[in-house]
């Protein structure tokens, strides 16, 4: 990955739009299901404080505010930004916020601040129950070395506890403690579409001209791109996490023809924009997050997260400190990511279609049938209910792509910062506007 200094940082201001990648919006409430209760916290000394935390709107989740107060004792003041607005207030507010929820792709913006303190990995007591691929690399015993884009790993670790600077190998100080993650690909209608859809190729597929959408965000919206455009022969990739300025060309170039055809339907921003598009039959496949795909099965209508053969895009999010947290407060931060990794939260998110980062603490708190469901990629013994409590799935269903490790397997690029990020701004902003 190339040095992007503090300087550059400040005169692209994030790019006006570049990290909105994953500007997931929180989901819909309702009534929350009841699960086992929390972990029990000694709070007498930190019961006066309050944790101020920004992050995007997914997980900046009301129900998971209320369980983290109730069982730890202290109060969370959460804020849910666009993944633009979260990046920049941690690089240039750090005494406006607590705790940083954010994306791994976006360190190598954030960390050269210096507005994020590392993490003493020896203060999380179940750090060993991490999944591997984010603390060594690893994926079901085989590195994810060939995973093209900014893989967790890769900027998981700092070099000392002053430090800046991403190192290659394990440390004791680590840049944010992962919770949520997941394999994202495109949605789609079943029974509006009348066949399985088994590539990323279909998107460009004339048969669904003027009813496909892809999202509105930079980084993601490309790579998406950049998969279509490989499955359909269009053109290849040294790598789609990093590209070249002329790849960066080619690709939008052909979406300027796309659009010009007339195949897409819309852009969209936000989790409700992409959930009303499917749920209304405006798009009939489109770029989608998994929250997105459970709201409309929510509703009562089939969409189908589908599993291609090209494999998926990954993503991972974190948590991390701001240097101004001290002394109490730092405490009451650690408190609460060991917290996080306890269990209820994973199994929370999990009904939603996320992964926890230490998943079998999140088995702890979810029945039987939701973990052979979610995890194992096992038929519905029961019929599936997300976090608010409404039916997702039917007894008898199989999650879309199968077990953890059949999707977490088949990971072939994450989300990225690319070395020619200000230029792929530019470039996608032209496609939009053309």
């Amino acid at each position: 990955m190339g040095k992007i200094t503090r300087r550059k940082i400040l005169q692209t201001g994030l790019a006006a739009g570049a990290f909105l990648a994953a500007t997931r919006c929180a989901a819909p409430k309702g009534t929350p299901n009841n699960p086992a209760p929390g972990p029990e916290v000694n709070t007498n000394q930190i019961k006066d404080v309050t944790l101020r935390f920004i992050g995007t709107g997914v997980s900046q989740v009301n129900e998971i505010r209320d369980k983290a107060e109730a069982d730890l004792g202290f109060k969370l003041d959460m804020r849910a930004l666009s993944t633009e607005e979260n990046n920049q207030i941690a690089i240039s507010q750090p005494g406006q916020y607590d705790i940083f929820d954010g994306e791994y792709f976006s360190l190598p913006l954030v960390i050269p601040s210096g507005n994020l303190q590392p993490i003493d990995i020896t203060r999380i007591k179940d750090f060993d129950k991490i999944v591997p691929f984010f603390t060594s690399g690893k994926f079901n015993g085989m590195p994810v070395e060939s995973s093209q884009g900014t893989a967790p790993y890769k900027v998981m670790y700092l070099t000392g506890p002053d430090s800046t600077e991403f190192s290659a190998t394990p440390t004791d100080w680590a840049t944010l403690i992962p919770f949520q993650y997941n394999a994202d690909t495109l949605g789609y209608r079943p029974d509006l579409v009348g066949r399985k859809i088994e590539t990323w190729a279909e998107l460009f597929n004339p048969e669904f001209k003027g009813k496909t959408s892809i999202l509105d965000i930079p980084q993601i919206g490309i790579m998406d791109a950049a998969m279509v455009a490989e499955a359909a022969g269009l053109m290849t990739f040294g790598d789609k996490g990093n590209m070249t300025k002329a790849e960066i060309d080619q690709i939008t170039d052909i979406l300027k023809d796309q659009k010009k055809a007339g195949q897409f339907r819309a852009f969209w921003k936000t989790f409700d924009e992409s959930v009303n598009l499917m749920a209304s039959g405006e798009v009939v496949l489109q770029s989608m997050w998994s929250p997105a795909v459970t709201a409309v099965k929510s509703k009562g209508i089939g969409c189908v997260y589908a599993p291609f053969k090209e494999g998926y895009r990954g993503w991972g999010g974190g948590v991390g400190l701001s240097k101004k947290l001290e002394g109490i407060a730092l405490d009451a931060a650690y408190d609460y990511m060991n917290w996080m990794l306890d269990g209820w939260v994973g199994a929370f998110l999990g009904r939603q279609g996320y992964y926890s980062a230490a998943p079998e603490n999140a088995k702890k708190f979810m029945s039987p049938e939701e973990w052979d469901f979610w995890y194992e990629g096992k038929s519905a013994a029961v019929d599936m209910i997300d976090p608010f409590g409404a039916t997702l799935e039917k007894a008898g269903s199989v999650r879309d792509g199968g077990s953890f490790k059949e999707r977490f397997g088949n990971i072939v690029v994450w989300n990225s910062t690319m070395n020619e990020n200000v230029y792929l701004v530019q470039k996608w902003q032209e496609f939009i506007a053309s």
